[in-house]
C-alpha cells in the first residue's frame, strides 16, 4: 500500500494533568508528526515537580508545533524547558497570549533562578556546618537565556481562523473565556477523504466574568479533551461576589487588620482590581489604601489595555465613561523590592494583593509570613490551590505551615472565595458540552482531581448518554 494510501494514525497521549490540576500537556501524533496542546509547569510537591518538568516523555527536538491555550503557567510554563532540550518549532497562540508569555516566562525564568540560588546558598551553608564540605548546586530549571530562546517562537493565530499545522492539520481557536487571550482549540485531521476533529476545551470560563467575554461554544467534534477542574461543584451565582468581598473587607477593616490576597499575577489580579474599583465607586468598603505588589501583575495588567478587543460589555463601558478599569484614587502599584517590604511596616486596614495565586513563589510569601500570625488580619483565597501547595495548607487552616523552610502558625483568618473560580463549575460545563453532544463519539476529561473528574464523568453520562474517560497520566488512545 503506498504511503498516501495508509491509514490514517492518530494518537493522544497525556502527559500532564492527567487526574490533577497543574502540568498541562497533551501529545497529539498524527502519522509521524508530534504535536503538544499546552506545556505547563508541574506544581506540587517541590522533588516530584522537579522531576515532572526536567524530564519530557518524548523527545523534545521531534516535536513538530505546540498549539498553546493559553497564557497561565500550568499551560505555558515549560516551554522554556521545551526548547532548552531541543525544541524549535512554532508555538501558536492568540495575539493576547502570546504578550501575556512575553510577559510571564521572563519572570517565570527570574523566580527559577532565585529559588535555585535561595536553595544552594541554604544547602551551602548548612553543609558546611555539618559536614566541612559543599558539593554539587542545584540548577534552575531554565534560565533567562532559555527563554529569550523561546519567545521568538510565539507564532500568533486569530480567534476563528483556519491555521495549518501541516498539510493535513489544522485548527481554529475560539474565545475559552478564562483568561485574556484564553482559547478552545478545534483541529481538523484530513487524509483519504475523511476528516477527524478533535477538540481541546483549554480551561473554560465561567458567564458574566469581570472583564471577559463569556466562553464560546464549538463547533462539532468527534473527540473532546475537556478540563474538569471544578466537575463536582457548583459555584454561587455570580451577583453575590461583590458582597461577600465587601463583607470580607468591611469586617477585617473594623478590626484593623489586613486583608491579604494571594492572587495569579494574570487573569485574577485585573478582576479583583475591577471589583475594587466597583467597590470604591459604590461607597461599599472604608477608604482604604488596595496595592497591587507584583512587577508581573503590573507587566500584564499593561497587556491588559493593549487588549481592549478581548473585553466584555461591562469592561467596555468602563471605557465608554473614561473610567480607567485598572486604576483608581485608592489604589497603588508597587514594582520595587524597596515598596514592596515597605508594605510590611503598615498598620491596618490595607488591602495588599500578591503572587504568586498558590502561594508557592513570589513576594506573597513575605506578606504571609509577616501578617498571618495575627488574627486581626484575612487571607483571602480566590483561586483553585492544588494539592500541596501552600495555598491549600491554608484553604486547609493548617494550624502551622513552613514559609521558606521555617514553621509559622495560622492565626489570620482565612476566607475562600470559588465564587471568583475563572473556571466553568459542573452545570457550565455540561451547557457547553451541550452543542457537541450530538457529534461526540468520546470525551476525555483532564485538568482535574479524581473526585471531580469522575463526578463530571458520571453528569456528562447521565445527561448525554456519551462514553468517558478519566485518563492517568501516560496513557495513550488511538482515535
Amino acid at each position: 500500500m503506498s504511503a498516501s494510501r495508509r491509514p490514517m494514525r492518530m494518537n493522544v497521549t497525556f502527559h500532564g494533568a492527567a487526574r490533577t490540576v497543574t502540568g498541562s500537556m497533551h501529545e497529539l501524533q498524527v502519522n509521524g508528526r508530534r504535536y503538544l496542546l499546552d506545556c505547563g509547569l508541574y506544581q506540587g510537591r517541590r522533588q516530584e515537580a522537579n522531576e515532572r518538568n526536567r524530564r519530557f516523555p518524548f523527545p523534545p527536538a521531534e516535536v513538530d508545533a505546540v498549539v498553546l491555550s493559553h497564557a497561565h503557567i500550568d499551560h505555558s510554563g515549560n516551554l522554556p524547558s521545551l526548547v532548552k532540550h531541543g525544541f524549535a518549532g512554532p508555538i501558536r497562540a492568540t495575539a493576547a497570549t502570546a504578550d501575556l508569555c512575553r510577559a510571564m516566562l521572563p519572570d517565570s525564568a527570574y523566580l527559577q533562578e532565585k529559588d535555585a540560588a535561595f536553595v544552594n546558598k541554604r544547602r551551602h551553608r548548612r553543609r558546611l556546618l555539618e559536614t566541612g564540605d559543599d558539593d554539587g548546586e542545584v540548577q534552575p530549571l531554565y534560565t533567562v537565556e532559555d527563554v529569550e530562546r523561546t519567545l521568538p517562537l510565539f507564532t500568533e493565530a486569530g480567534y476563528h481562523q483556519t491555521t495549518a499545522l501541516d498539510d493535513n492539520v489544522s485548527f481554529h481557536f475560539h474565545d475559552a473565556g478564562h483568561l485574556l487571550g484564553s482559547a478552545s482549540v478545534l483541529l481538523e485531521i484530513r487524509q483519504n477523504g475523511r476528516k477527524v476533529k478533535l477538540a481541546f476545551s483549554g480551561d473554560i470560563g465561567r458567564p458574566s466574568v469581570p472583564i471577559l467575554r463569556d466562553p464560546e461554544p464549538l463547533e462539532e467534534a468527534d473527540y473532546l479533551i475537556l478540563e474538569s477542574t471544578y466537575g463536582n461543584r457548583l459555584h454561587k451565582q455570580n451577583e453575590v461576589v461583590l458582597g461577600k468581598l465587601a463583607g470580607i473587607v468591611n469586617r477585617t477593616a473594623g478590626r484593623g487588620g489586613k486583608i491579604i490576597i494571594p492572587a495569579f499575577a494574570v487573569g485574577r489580579t485585573q478582576q479583583l482590581v475591577l471589583m475594587f474599583h466597583q467597590l470604591c465607586q459604590q461607597s461599599a468598603i472604608p477608604a482604604i489604601p488596595v496595592f497591587v505588589d507584583s512587577p508581573l501583575a503590573i507587566n500584564a495588567t499593561e497587556v491588559y489595555r493593549r487588549h481592549k478587543d478581548c473585553y466584555d460589555e461591562e469592561a467596555a463601558r468602563f471605557l465608554e465613561d473614561g473610567w480607567e478599569p485598572f486604576g483608581f484614587q485608592r489604589l497603588r502599584y508597587t514594582r520595587e523590592v524597596s515598596e514592596s517590604k515597605a508594605l510590611n511596616d503598615l498598620r491596618g486596614p490595607v488591602i495588599i494583593i500578591s503572587a504568586s495565586g498558590m502561594c508557592e513563589a513570589g513576594r506573597i510569601l513575605h506578606h504571609l509570613r509577616n501578617n498571618i500570625e495575627d488574627p486581626r488580619n484575612t487571607v483571602l483565597i480566590a483561586g483553585f490551590q492544588a494539592e500541596h501547595t501552600l495555598g491549600r495548607k491554608l484553604v486547609d487552616k493548617l494550624p502551622e505551615v513552613a514559609i521558606f523552610g521555617e514553621p509559622v502558625r495560622l492565626r489570620a483568618e482565612v476566607v475562600t472565595m470559588n465564587e471568583m473560580s475563572g473556571h466553568a463549575d459542573q452545570r457550565e460545563l455540561l451547557a457547553w458540552v451541550k452543542p457537541l453532544a450530538r457529534s461526540l463519539k468520546k470525551i476525555f476529561l483532564v485538568h482535574g482531581e479524581p473526585s471531580q473528574a469522575e463526578g463530571l464523568a458520571a453528569a456528562l453520562r447521565e445527561t448525554y448518554r456519551l462514553e468517558v474517560a478519566v485518563p492517568a497520566r501516560g496513557d495513550s488512545v488511538e482515535l
